[in-house]
């Protein structure tokens, strides 16, 4: 347990001494859901759907927690080249407590970041239906960061050049976050693309947040939470074998 400490912390820590990567991973989705949110809010209301504004909160606090964690997969390369990574795996410690110690520091700072996006959001007026309900939103934060934790693990354990790990995340990031339904509904949309959102593990992640903070729900938040708890066993178990078989 003090290694898995040891290893969470050192994540922490780097977090909190970059004040730059703290703003930036903020300032992308809060443009998000100030152009798209006040820009369509007039046109989503007159379609007869409510305010935009409180549509589009919980997908954008997806994509915040998305591209927080799924980027985490990147310190595994900065440590391989710089041969930390090396000298972490011959202390007398399991890869795997390795492996989840930095996946927990990683997935902890998903979640820090979707909270202050929470926040920021609650400043500029969105207010949830149901205060009691936001405990869920919040599980629907640590699962949804612990499985893009996992999966960017498996990247960065098999992918030994940043270039390389970039090209595989950029090239999965936009299509799950765009075909999730973060920014619009489910309900009518083309046969094909609701498809193609019932088989994005983003968009359980998304309806889930979705119906606990403002009561909306396509797929119904059993079905949500047994996906997104599928989907991080899933990955999870994926990030621990690849970090496993690696070679440092």
């Amino acid at each position: 347990m003090e290694a898995l400490y040891i290893l969470w912390l050192r994540q922490i820590k780097k977090y909190r001494r970059s004040g730059l990567r703290m703003m930036l991973s903020v300032i992308q989705p809060l443009v998000y859901f100030l152009a798209l949110g006040y820009g369509f809010n007039s046109i989503f209301q007159k379609a007869g759907r409510g305010s935009y504004i409180q549509f589009i909160v919980p997908g954008v606090i997806a994509q915040t927690i998305l591209f927080t964690s799924i980027f985490w997969g990147a310190n595994i390369i900065f440590d391989k080249q710089f041969g930390f990574l090396k000298e972490t795996l011959v202390a007398p410690v399991s890869r795997t407590t390795i492996m989840f110690g930095g996946a927990l520091g990683g997935a902890t700072i998903g979640v820090i970041q979707g909270i202050v996006l929470f926040l920021i959001a609650l400043a500029f007026g969105f207010h949830p239906y149901n205060w009691v309900a936001f405990g869920g939103t919040l599980l629907c934060m640590i699962v949804l960061s612990l499985s893009m934790v996992g999966f960017s693990s498996a990247v960065g354990a098999l992918v030994n050049d940043m270039p390389g790990f970039m090209a595989v995340t950029n090239f999965l990031v936009v299509p799950l976050f765009f075909l999730s339904g973060s920014m619009f509904p489910l309900d009518n949309i083309p046969g094909v693309m609701k498809v193609i959102a019932s088989i994005n593990p983003l968009s359980y992640a998304v309806d889930a947040m979705r119906a606990t903070l403002i009561n909306q729900s396509h797929f119904g938040l059993v079905t949500d939470f047994t996906v997104m708890f599928l989907t991080m066993a899933l990955l999870m178990g994926l990030g621990v074998y690849t970090f496993r078989k690696m070679e440092a």
